[in-house]
Parts: C-alpha cells; structure tokens; sequence
C-alpha cells in the first residue's frame, strides 16, 4: 500500500528502481544512496508513486517514477524538524537551520516539518544549502486551521535569521500560506494540476 506523502524523501533499493529519469545529469549523478523525493501526479497504479530528483545545481531537478516495492526507507518533512535532528546536524550554524531551531523550540497546535533544500541537507548532510537558503516549511492541514493562529505562526517566521516560505498541506492539495493570507483565493496545487479556489480545503477536484 502507498503511505507515502508529497515531500516525503525515499531511499530505494537499487538504481533500476528509479524510471523515467533520463536526464544525462540525474544518470551520472544520482545513486540509491541519497534519496528522491515525492512529487505530486496522477497515477492509477496506488503502487507507482510519482518522484523527483535533486541535483547539485538549482536547475538540475527531474520527474521520474519508483514502484513502492523498491522503497527501503522513508523520511518526512515533519521527521526533519525534531530538535534533535536539528542541534545535531553540520549545518546547525547556518541560518536557516537556527531558524528552524527556533520554530522547534515552540509549541504549535498542528504537525509540521521541513522540505526543500534545507530538508534534503539535513536528511543527507550534502551541502545543497548554504546561508542564504529559504527555510521552506510545510504544515500537515487535514482540517482547517484559524486564520488567527496562521498570522501568529507567519508573525514568527517572518522575525527568523532566513526567508521562511510556508505550505499548506490539506486532503485536497498544498497551497502558499503567504498567498492564502493575502488573496481572497489560492493557487491549490493537486496531483491533477493547480486550482484557484476560495476555500482549499473544501476543493472536491482529484488529488
């Protein structure tokens, strides 16, 4: 059974069980030993689960597919955020890592974890990030959180050492919380493609 989640990182098996990533860096560069991450699209094999590959470079990034059979191990965005995975990572000096320390010190009424570039350092310890990074953060949203408690949590990253950026996780799809704020209506982004919707978390469309 697929348990896997968007930004999820995966470990697989062996390099065969990476498919559809043919890019001339992703064959020369990536191993099984560092992970791929889940991406959103539509698959209608519950086994086949839709990934991507990160390079060195910020324009390195490719689509591929992994069978959940070749799975060997799962980290999560909210696995990163611990404390201590935080206090004893090569990057603790680091901005946004000190960020991230700061949020972990708090308490928050709601799951949430670290994804991007900052994510993928801290699960692997390859240097992708460096002081200037964005923190980018996630928050898991299966039922609708306050308005009043999301400006609280938007209040604090925005007094952070780094430029903190926030998704929305909801049943339906993942939106920007910084738009969210803003806008009357939100670019939802689902496994089917963006929706613009007045209320992400009541979206019906295919996810």
């Amino acid at each position: 059974m697929n348990t896997t989640r968007p930004h999820d990182l995966l470990w697989l098996n062996d390099r065969a069980a990476l498919e559809e990533a043919s890019e001339e860096w992703v064959i020369s560069q990536w191993r099984p030993a560092l992970p791929v991450v889940v991406r959103r699209d539509v698959s209608h094999d519950k086994e086949r689960i839709p990934v991507g590959v990160r390079g060195m470079r910020r324009d390195q990034r490719a689509a591929g597919w992994v069978n959940a059979v070749n799975i060997k191990r799962v980290v999560s965005p909210e696995a990163l955020a611990s404390h201590t995975v935080l206090v004893g990572s090569p990057f603790v000096s680091m901005p946004p890592v000190q960020g991230a320390i700061q949020l972990a010190l708090r308490e928050w009424p709601w799951v949430w974890g670290i994804t991007g570039s900052v994510g993928y350092a801290l699960a692997t310890e390859v240097p992708v990030l460096h002081a200037d990074s964005d923190l980018d953060l996630l928050i898991r949203s299966p039922e609708p959180i306050t308005r009043e408690t999301l400006v609280e949590w938007q209040q604090v990253i925005g007094q952070l050492l780094c430029r903190a950026d926030t998704q929305i996780e909801t049943p339906q799809g993942a939106f920007a919380l910084s738009e969210w704020l803003r806008e009357a209506r939100v670019l939802l982004k689902t496994s089917s493609g963006p929706q613009l919707v007045s209320d992400p978390w009541a979206f019906k469309g295919e996810v």
